[in-house]
């Protein structure tokens, strides 16, 4: 669907006008591009003293071929020399479009400072789409409250970061494990990429997990992955995304959708299965056509509906069809592809929430109902699986699909608004981030729940 407004005002006198007024800006973001690098321009690389995961930045830097300029601190500079990587030194006046920090080494209110002393001279220095990332330590794992206070404050660094930079700059916060180091590159190959588009503002957290060689231009080579409700939406964005790196994927959605989703699996070369994800015999029947294929590496829990009423309004129906399609279709799935050995090891579910499961909304006591509890599976089911196997959900916000097309106009141009983009997401930011989940580098990613929403206000 067409956001007029942001057209308007990326017109040189839409500009002006939205300038007079004081109007949001929205900017066009820049999305990856099939075979496109994974970073699109320079990156500062600094580095707390005592940093634990500048070398692991410095490999991932190394691997992406990057064009390293370094702060002062010697940290970062002896990581990139181990690396191999020639560097340059910072540069005042240059535009910078990835700017990694490591506050790993930071333990104490007085060493906080060294992040101010990194970020102030380049606050005006990031290009437009350009992103932020700072590595830090999780707190709850800290060995001292002071050093988990201020770890824990990295947060709402960052956050404030991702609204104040505004042109289409993103702000992320991953927390490392000391012994998850060697996985970190996965996530920073997303948050540094164009990838991650519509994601700003979020806190990954990333641990030991299974080590998996990937090849970074199709990282879902010879897999088989699984999306339902993929006849359209971001369920066709899915299937395409997964599909374009790599994947063979198996088109899921009601007999109702069929041709859809045929036209979709034909256009990936991938294969359909009509079902209705409810029927008490929908895992085996997933589990029948993923034996054919050797075993599921992903299934992604796509398929969803609202039913919104006020809770006064809504009747019995409306309820039940919202938490049977949206939870408990996706609980009993699991279960069944669980206890029947139909994931393959080191295989990925992921789940779509909604920012709505993590706020609330008028009228939507269901659908928030049934996404938190989404939400729920997944940090409960992360503990418990086996095999190199892990579990997260995405938490779109707004994004422009037909269901968001029939909002009303003024709620509808508050949910693009309301966020630090201006601008509501596309279901290809959806399926980007979902991609990275269920990339098999990824198994350092467990139990997370990441929000695909241009940080969006709500809930925040």
């Amino acid at each position: 669907m067409s956001d007029r407004y942001s057209d308007f005002v990326q017109s040189p006198m839409g500009k002006k006008v939205a300038q007079n007024l004081g109007l949001p800006m929205p900017v066009a973001l820049e999305r990856y591009k099939d075979g496109q690098a994974p970073i699109t321009g320079s990156v500062l690389f600094g580095a707390s003293q005592n940093a634990i995961a500048s070398g692991a930045i410095a490999e991932f830097l190394s691997n992406v071929k990057a064009d390293v300029y370094l702060d002062s601190e010697k940290t970062a500079q002896t990581a990139i020399t181990a690396n191999h990587i020639t560097a340059k030194n910072f540069v005042a006046d240059a535009l910078y479009k990835v700017a990694i920090f490591d506050a790993t080494g930071i333990g104490n209110v007085a060493e906080l400072k060294q992040v101010y002393n990194f970020f102030h001279p380049i606050a005006r220095s990031i290009e437009k789409s350009g992103r932020v990332i700072v590595v830090g330590l999780p707190p709850e794992k800290c060995d001292s409250v002071e050093q988990s206070a201020v770890q824990r404050g990295l947060e709402g660094f960052v956050k404030s970061v991702g609204k104040e930079f505004k042109r289409g700059i993103t702000a992320q916060l991953v927390y490392v494990d000391k012994d998850g180091l060697a996985n970190l590159e996965s996530t920073l190959r997303f948050f540094a990429s164009p990838r991650s588009a519509y994601v700003s503002g979020q806190v990954v957290r990333v641990g030991k997990g299974e080590l998996v060689d990937v090849n970074w231009q199709k990282p879902l080579a010879g897999k088989t992955m699984l999306v339902t409700g993929a006849s359209r939406g971001i369920g066709e964005a899915i299937a395409k995304v997964l599909a374009r790196d790599g994947a063979f994927v198996i088109c899921l959605d009601v007999a109702q959708q069929q041709a859809d989703l045929q036209k979709v699996a034909g256009e990936i070369g991938g294969a359909t299965l009509t079902l209705d994800i409810t029927a008490d015999n929908a895992g085996e029947k997933i589990a029948e056509i993923a034996k054919k294929r050797g075993g599921l590496d992903a299934i992604i829990h796509n398929a969803g509906v609202t039913r919104d009423k006020t809770l006064a309004k809504m009747d019995e129906k409306m309820w039940d069809l919202v938490m049977n399609i949206n939870l408990n279709a996706e609980e009993q799935i699991n279960k069944y592809l669980l206890a029947n050995n139909a994931l393959n090891a080191n295989a990925r579910i992921v789940g779509v929430a909604s920012i709505s499961g993590i706020a609330g909304n008028l009228g939507q006591t269901n659908y928030a109902l049934s996404k938190a509890g989404v939400i729920g599976a997944v940090q409960a089911m992360a503990k418990q699986l086996q095999n190199g196997i892990t579990i997260n959900a995405v938490a779109p916000g707004f994004i422009e699909t037909q269901m968001t097309a029939v909002i009303p106009f003024a709620i509808r141009e508050a949910g693009r608004r309301m966020n630090s983009m201006s601008q509501g997401g596309l279901p290809v930011d959806v399926a980007e981030t979902i991609a990275w989940l269920a990339s098999p580098a990824s198994g350092g990613v467990n139990g997370q729940v990441v929000r695909v929403c241009g940080q969006s206000l709500l809930g925040a």
